[in-house]
């Protein structure tokens, strides 16, 4: 099972929906994050970081996201580090930030930067779907392959009753 490559394929077309979605919705302290997705889709991961990791210290979910994702997440990134990505990408799904939960379950599936298990992707990719994220249907029936009846139960019920953390 390959999740690296799905989220990879369409990377740069969702960096685009989010940029629109980021420009939005943003609050007015939105600069940093516009300087950050600009210098990303210039290939400045660098600059990127820097901007991004200023919103992330104040755990602003979608800086952790582009950083968990984009710029420690990508294998093609100068600062691709899956230990620095994981955590990342936890904390903005723990607090409810839905694009960051695939991603999650994918670095759970295949062990990277988090302990391999599946039973934690299927958990990720079920409370993925229950706030109607995109595709994560497809990725629970894939994941559901890999756990016993009883570990899918007990998953779903984790699911359905998890609470985001509001701090």
């Amino acid at each position: 099972m390959r999740f690296v490559p799905f989220m990879r394929a369409s990377m740069f077309a969702r960096a685009a929906v989010l940029v629109l979605i980021v420009s939005l919705f943003a609050p007015p302290a939105s600069a940093g994050m516009e300087d950050a997705v600009k210098a990303m889709q210039s290939g400045d991961v660098a600059t990127a970081e820097k901007e991004l990791q200023v919103l992330a210290k104040e755990r602003d979910p979608r800086a952790q996201f582009f950083l968990g994702l984009y710029i420690y997440g990508n294998p093609d990134s100068k600062l691709f580090d899956l230990a620095k990505a994981a955590p990342l990408l936890l904390d903005a799904a723990e607090r409810g930030y839905t694009p960051a939960m695939i991603p999650l379950a994918g670095a759970y599936a295949e062990g990277k930067g988090v302990p391999k298990s599946f039973y934690e992707s299927y958990k990720w990719v079920a409370i993925a779907e229950h706030w109607n994220v995109p595709n994560a249907g497809p990725l629970l029936e894939t994941v559901a392959k890999e756990l016993k009846p009883e570990e899918i139960e007990k998953a779903k019920k984790e699911a359905a009753a998890y609470t985001f953390k509001t701090k």
